[in-house]
């Protein structure tokens, strides 16, 4: 257990890590994933190479030191490193592969003289204090796995029993099991792992579910972004009938109960959560309001559904936003989408739930204009992968 001297030693490299986090975790990942290739299957290498996971680990690491003495103001940092742990599938075996790479970095990138014996030794335990809580949880959650009906742990194989082009990026894979049986429920927002042999190296990826639960299938609907190694082998080599190992459903970035107006807001590939998050609210009588914006009709994935749905039930109002839009388009807006036109398309009131999902410049955009708008924070719902002061 950490000690007060141990906690207070933590909390004093705080000033550190705000101006050198990234160059920590930037030695760390090339330490453990030069040295350790039984962990590069759990990483991304297009999010190393943007840098995007070690501004990510940064961030954690930082708000872990901040918070050392009150784990409670983390809010949902804990929960959604479990959920993308479990997802793929980490391993109690996994930590204290991590917890050496990263002491060794501090060491390294700090120096001797910062990074003393005891510096170490207080780091050590409080990584050890969290990788115990991970490990705890994520065990929970593979044994809840298990046991629910339709349920499993670790891979199970899937069949793909159709591949459908939903645009001219967006291909879906509908997905069987190959035992026969049934698949667990999920909660509409929530994501799946594959585990891909791609070149005789073994990669990890995670997928949103893009399709209600229904206890018979499940279906991913993946970009094709460039230099993707999975994506484009999803793409180009696989097809009806191939096999693909997945790891259970997983995620926090779910859709909550509730009464008030609900307003889904999406970019790009950022809809496949929000379609069963839109099936399941139109079980009721709540209000939808489901914004979607893409560069232009072709990439528009999904379009001709939400337009049944729309003309289905009177509660939905749809609103399109094309950056590039040709005549015969039927948009509502062209162009970026502004504060004030997300504005006009919002409830009245402001009283409403929003969850809203694009890549990072249109999440940060649409982030500020909410609250310019008045939406209040604890309405306001999102996932991002990256520290999340990157849409302040």
């Amino acid at each position: 257990m950490l000690t007060e001297q141990q906690k207070a030693i933590v909390r004093s490299t705080v000033p550190l890590l705000e101006t050198g986090g990234e160059a920590l975790t930037s030695h760390f990942y090339k330490i453990m994933l030069g040295e350790h290739p039984e962990v590069r299957p759990l990483f991304n290498s297009a999010h190393q190479q943007s840098g995007a996971q070690p501004r990510a680990l940064a961030h954690s690491v930082l708000m872990y030191a901040k918070n050392i003495d009150r784990l409670e103001a983390l809010g949902n940092l804990p929960a959604q490193i479990i959920n993308k742990h479990v997802a793929l599938q980490v391993q109690p075996e996994h930590y204290p592969i991590v917890g050496g790479c990263l002491l060794r970095a501090i060491r390294e990138v700090l120096g001797a003289d910062i990074a003393t014996d005891e510096v170490l030794a207080a780091w050590g335990a409080a990584y050890q204090q969290l990788a115990d809580i991970l490990i705890g949880a994520e065990a929970q959650a593979y044994d809840r796995n298990a046991a629910i009906e339709g349920g499993w742990r670790g891979e199970r194989a899937f069949i793909v029993q159709k591949k459908v082009q939903e645009s001219s990026e967006i291909t879906s894979f509908h997905l069987v099991p190959a035992d026969g049986g049934k698949v667990m429920a999920h909660e509409p927002g929530q994501y799946i792992g594959l585990r891909l042999l791609i070149d005789g190296q073994e990669q990890r990826r995670n997928y949103s579910i893009s399709a209600p639960s229904n206890g018979q299938h499940l279906r991913i609907s993946v970009k094709r972004e460039p230099g993707g190694k999975a994506s484009n082998h999803l793409h180009d080599n696989v097809r009806e009938g191939d096999t693909l190992k997945v790891f259970p459903p997983a995620g926090n970035f779910t859709l909550k109960e509730g009464d008030r107006p609900l307003v889904l807001i999406s970019g790009g590939v950022g809809i496949t959560p929000t379609l069963p998050m839109l099936a399941a609210a139109l079980q009721g009588e709540r209000p939808v309001t489901f914004i979607h914006c893409a560069r232009e009709r072709s990439v528009h994935a999904f379009r001709d559904q939400i337009d049944a749905l729309a003309q289905k039930h009177p509660q939905l109002t749809r609103r399109y936003c094309y950056d590039h839009a040709a005549p015969g388009d039927d948009v509502d807006a062209q162009g970026l989408l502004t504060s004030e036109q997300l504005g006009a398309w919002l409830p009245e009131s402001r009283d409403a739930d929003v969850y809203f999902l694009g890549p990072r410049g249109f999440m940060r955009s649409v982030k500020q204009s909410l609250k310019q708008l008045g939406l209040p924070d604890d309405q306001v719902h999102y996932e991002f992968f990256g520290p999340a002061e990157a849409l302040a």
